[in-house]
């Protein structure tokens, strides 16, 4: 017994000796010194909602915060399992870019661990949201508050990238590397094909089961769950869950035209044009879509010309909405004028309202689209679109509507992308995991990098 356990610590740590982490500085993309300037200020002060707006007791991500008063007392609390991975990767990237030490990362990510191991898990996913000071469930609706895959996948992928960043490192470092490898391996994959289906449901509940009943199928932000799946070395899936499952046997490949940019997949929703721009962000921020393919799709060809129809849409601006323009774009989930909304490229889902985050997001896919409107925000609008985290989530010229509101699953996307476009950092970390390289090939895809 003693040896199993000894194999089950150490093996996954002398694995990673394959594949040595990626914690060392590159040489940046250069910059213009006055764009620079501005990029570093807007990555410094959204990693903040993060640092010093983190829910104390599990030092996790809020789900929201809001600036302008309007926040009931109770949410103040609430963390986002999704939102949190997005945060743990910013966490890594203030400590690349000397917001804080190396120690003070440690530190918040050694409580962080602390906490998850801790809070409430099914079949070792843990739900949408938690209650902060307890790690109990906090339901996200009336039959979802058990397992939520996906939420846990993007969580599994800043996990992973803590490992690696730490896997070198002195003794207390190791230990944390082998704390979150535990976790990752903990999540079983296979329970979540709901009695061996070759597809991967979203939800379980030990109170509700599968009622939910969300088969999730592609293309959309998820596709790291499937990758995850594939790479476990506890709970792996077979080739076939993705194939049949997220690729729907084939029928994931939809080629077309819009706005002179081809893609190549079958975005969900329907959404002909491409839909909101999270889904080239979410499952990315770890995957690294440079050089990535598959029998269906080359991905960074899908993630830039989605970011760039996007940005076409924005410009020629078909609703006539007040403000949108090359130096002012980006739709996607957001908050919004009704309510919150996946705002997106077509008639039905664009409301004239702008989400920071989208042009932000895709700095790797469209740099100079994505630098034009940052600067125009920082310089022209900075009295009515920035506060404390960065820039707010959402705002609407043509219903003069500013409000001074955060999501974390909006925020962190921020963090790591504009890390991504400047280090490769995260993109290095992930990448860099021994078992997730395997999974990659194990489903087919070619990776040259």
């Amino acid at each position: 017994m003693r040896l199993i356990l000894f194999l089950f610590c150490v093996l996954p740590l002398s694995m990673l000796a394959q594949k040595k982490s990626s914690a060392k500085k590159k040489t940046d993309v250069k910059l213009p010194a006055d764009v620079e300037a501005v990029f570093d200020s807007v990555q410094r002060q959204t990693f903040r909602y993060f640092w010093e707006g983190a829910e104390p007791v599990s030092g996790l991500a809020r789900e929201r915060v809001h600036m302008d008063g309007d926040y009931p007392e109770k949410d103040q609390s609430v963390v986002t399992i999704g939102g949190s991975g997005f945060g743990i990767m910013a966490i890594l990237s203030g400590i690349h870019r000397g917001y804080i030490t190396r120690e003070e990362g440690f530190k918040r990510l050694k409580h962080i661990a602390d906490y998850l191991e801790k809070a409430d898990r099914f079949h070792g996913a843990w739900p949408h949201w938690l209650h902060g000071e307890t790690g109990k469930v906090k339901p996200f609706g009336y039959d979802d508050d058990g397992g939520d895959l996906v939420e846990s996948s993007f969580l599994i992928t800043s996990l992973l990238c803590v490992r690696q960043y730490f896997a070198d490192g002195n003794a207390a470092e190791k230990a944390l590397a082998a704390r979150m490898d535990k976790l990752w391996r903990e999540v079983d994959f296979n329970w979540y094909r709901r009695g061996g289906q070759n597809v991967l449901y979203w939800h379980w509940s030990p109170k509700y089961e599968w009622k939910k009943n969300f088969a999730v199928r592609g293309y959309n932000e998820c596709l790291i769950m499937y990758v995850l799946a594939a790479s476990s070395p506890t709970h792996g899936v077979p080739a076939e869950v993705y194939h049949q499952g997220w690729a729907d046997n084939g029928r994931i490949m939809h080629k077309r035209e819009v706005m002179g940019h081809e893609l190549q997949l079958l975005h969900q929703g329907p959404a002909p044009n491409g839909g909101p721009l999270f889904w080239a962000h979410y499952s990315w921020l770890g995957l690294d879509p440079r050089a990535l393919k598959d029998k269906y799709a080359d991905y960074w060809k899908e993630n830039r010309n989605q970011s760039l129809i996007n940005y076409e849409w924005c410009v020629k601006n078909p609703k006539k909405c007040a403000g949108y323009g090359p130096n002012n774009w980006g739709l996607t989930a957001s908050y919004s004028v009704k309510g919150y909304a996946a705002h997106e490229p077509s008639d039905r889902s664009d409301y004239c309202v702008i989400s920071p985050t989208a042009a932000l997001s895709s700095m790797p896919y469209t740099p100079e689209q994505s630098q034009a409107a940052m600067m125009n925000w920082y310089r022209d609008m900075k009295d009515k679109v920035w506060g404390a985290y960065g820039f707010y989530d959402a705002f609407s010229q043509a219903e003069n509507w500013y409000p001074q509101r955060y999501l974390a699953i909006d925020q962190g996307p921020i963090v790591v992308m504009m890390e991504n476009y400047r280090s490769g950092l995260l993109w290095d970390l992930f990448m860099s995991c021994a078992e997730i390289q395997a999974g990659l090939k194990k489903l087919g895809f070619t990776i040259n990098r």
